[in-house]
């Protein structure tokens, strides 16, 4: 049941981000431009303002349109792969970060957006909530899973609760048919393991 909830509501937030920003752009855009094809007869530097506005509208629509797919699949991951995605967001984080990439293999896109999502979320929440002052990422290939292991040496207390972005780490994993466990009892350390399918 936790599989059907997160897929249908990963299918929910793509269909609204679409349809309440991109398509909604997209329809003001035909609409400028209709206003703009009556209008060139009697007034074409009225219709050429329309056309330039309809122009500029496009391009917003284009950078909307690439925020909702870079949520889908991060770019840095086409662009780099998981190790080197992993790489440049380490090197990013808000605490120093030992990143351990064993042999990878090939890896399902959609397997390597739900690690790289893992250590995205879990590092801000380590960076934000958690008082560490180091964390690490170890992420491997065992046969056909792939294995990640992400801690901190914070003060602990990190739950997987409802609404929490634990908690939509855990739906993702889910989704994949995947395992997920949180350990992080009050004092620390946390550790977040997950395993994932590549077949």
């Amino acid at each position: 049941m936790d599989v059907l909830q997160a897929h249908s509501s990963e299918l929910r937030r793509i269909e609204r981000d679409l349809h309440d920003g991109v398509q909604a752009r997209l329809v003001a855009i035909a609409l400028r431009l209709g206003v703009a094809d009556d209008t060139y007869a009697d007034d074409p530097e009225a219709a050429a303002a329309l056309v330039r506005r309809a122009q500029v509208e496009t391009e917003d629509a284009m950078t909307e349109l690439r925020t909702v797919i870079h949520t889908i699949y991060p770019p840095v991951l086409a662009d780099q792969g998981l190790a080197g995605a992993l790489a440049t967001l380490t090197a990013r984080a808000g605490v120093p970060v030992r990143l351990e990439v064993g042999p990878l293999g090939q890896v399902p896109a959609a397997v390597e957006a739900v690690a790289y999502f893992a250590a995205t979320e879990t590092l801000a929440n380590t960076a934000r909530h958690s008082g560490a002052t180091e964390a690490s990422i170890r992420v491997a290939r065992d046969g056909a899973l792939l294995r990640m292991r992400i801690a901190d040496n914070g003060i602990g207390g990190a739950v997987a609760d409802r609404g929490t972005g634990l908690d939509g780490l855990r739906r993702r994993v889910a989704a994949l048919d995947g395992a997920f466990k949180v350990d992080s009892p009050t004092g620390g350390p946390t550790v977040l393991t997950l395993e994932l399918s590549c077949v």
